[in-house]
């Protein structure tokens, strides 16, 4: 048979009865004779809980003692998990990053995975059959022994790393929905479930706004061609044929798909902020006055947007952060101000990214037009616009995120079963 990691987020553990329920779903598999790695994530809240014990602690702490207290929520997950499993008369042992070991940079709170062993998981799989529990999020700075944790998400991130480093089949991510959709559901009711969706549409996907999959778990999954298969922990355990095909999205190599739409689907997110700096001198070296200071900052910049100022002499520069950023953004900014040399500062909060994505777009010309004509249509206006081969993006007043979206779905023929 296979081998399998399968990945519970933190609603799926909320709860023991929902660990108990997380186990009846790796029972199924270790049943059918899977060898299985369990990667789990902190119980529904409690990593919120634990970040705002340590704020509270002090608003200036350390961030090594930060990564100690917060990653403890995946290991009391992992380790409920594996006292339910034995209960259930199954090998099991749950393992912290560190014991693995998970081996990451020093970046604690946004570390990135450098290296993973996983020739002991592989030994006990094969000697005991026995299912690893591990903690999600976590790992450890091979230099300084000292625990890291791999910024929110993480557990995503952690789950496809094991898969590649035990040669898995494929990672499957139980989640409280069932799969990955045109777009969101409460905001258009008519969405469609994707059997399948290619990598890079994933990638856009998840970057853009989208919150099924942590960003970096989907690269890592592209960079190891690891099949990732979202589904939902809810579905009952009993029910699902573990040689079948249950419900869910299978994130694969585009050549595992027979035929991509144009437009794959339409992602969108609320958490932007439009900085415009006005009147800057036009000259070489303002673009990296302006920039340079955000990336030290650890801003990071999306959508760019240059035109020329009113009196036609000089530039002005729009560009968009994250909304969570903004003030760090603003200040950043406003403190450069002699070196970058502009006349005024503008910025918005009330703004919303619309994204369309779609491999398809790569041989289909006039998919953008179609676009920008029917949010005109709509009276919605366009502040700024950037595009790549699979993808276009709008800024857009956030009161109308949910009618450019609809509109957008329906143009495209995602509403059609």
């Amino acid at each position: 048979m296979g081998r399998l990691v399968m990945k519970f987020g933190g609603t799926s553990v909320a709860s023991i009865d929902r660990i108990r329920n997380a186990a009846r779903h790796v029972k199924r598999e270790v049943d059918a004779g899977h060898d299985v790695a369990v990667v789990v994530s902190a119980m529904s809240g409690k990593t919120n809980e634990l970040i705002e014990w340590c704020r509270e602690a002090s608003p200036m702490h350390d961030a090594r003692e930060y990564d100690a207290v917060v990653a403890s929520g995946e290991q009391v997950t992992a380790g409920l998990l594996a006292i339910v499993l034995q209960g259930f008369g199954i090998q099991a042992r749950s393992w912290q990053g560190w014991q693995i070991p998970i081996k990451t940079s020093d970046a604690h709170a946004s570390a990135r995975i450098l290296e993973i062993d996983g020739s002991e998981l592989i030994n006990r799989f094969k000697d005991r059959k026995e299912v690893a529990v591990l903690a999600g999020f976590q790992g450890v700075n091979p230099h300084t022994g000292r625990i890291t944790t791999l910024g929110r998400g993480g557990s995503d991130t952690s789950a496809v790393a094991i898969a590649a480093a035990i040669h898995a089949d494929r990672c499957d991510v139980y989640t409280d929905v069932d799969g990955v959709y045109t777009t969101d559901p409460r905001v258009v009711p008519k969405a469609r479930r994707l059997d399948k969706i290619a990598f890079e549409d994933m990638l856009e996907f998840a970057s853009q706004g989208a919150k099924v999959l942590q960003v970096r778990s989907v690269e890592l999954g592209m960079v190891h061609n690891m099949p990732v298969f979202v589904r939902s922990s809810f579905d009952k355990p009993e029910d699902i044929d573990p040689l079948g095909t249950p419900p869910g999205t299978l994130i694969c190599s585009e050549e595992e798909i027979m035929e991509s739409h144009v437009v794959t689907g339409i992602a969108f997110s609320k958490d932007e902020a439009q900085i415009s700096v006005r009147r800057i001198e036009d000259k070489p070296g303002v673009a990296a006055a302006i920039f340079g200071p955000l990336a030290a900052a650890n801003i990071n910049v999306d959508m760019i947007v240059q035109n020329v100022s009113e009196d036609g002499a000089t530039t002005d520069l729009t560009f968009t952060v994250p909304a969570s950023d903004y003030v760090r953004a603003r200040d950043t900014i406003i403190g450069a101000k002699d070196r970058i040399g502009y006349a005024r500062f503008d910025s918005a909060t009330d703004v919303a990214k619309v994204s369309v994505i779609g491999s398809g777009m790569r041989s289909h010309a006039g998919v953008a037009a179609k676009a920008f004509a029917a949010l005109a249509a709509r009276n919605i206006n366009i502040r700024a616009i950037t595009t790549s081969e699979i993808k276009f993006s709008v800024l857009i007043d956030a009161a109308y995120t949910e009618l450019a979206v609809r509109t957008l779905h329906t143009l495209y023929g995602l509403d059609q079963v």
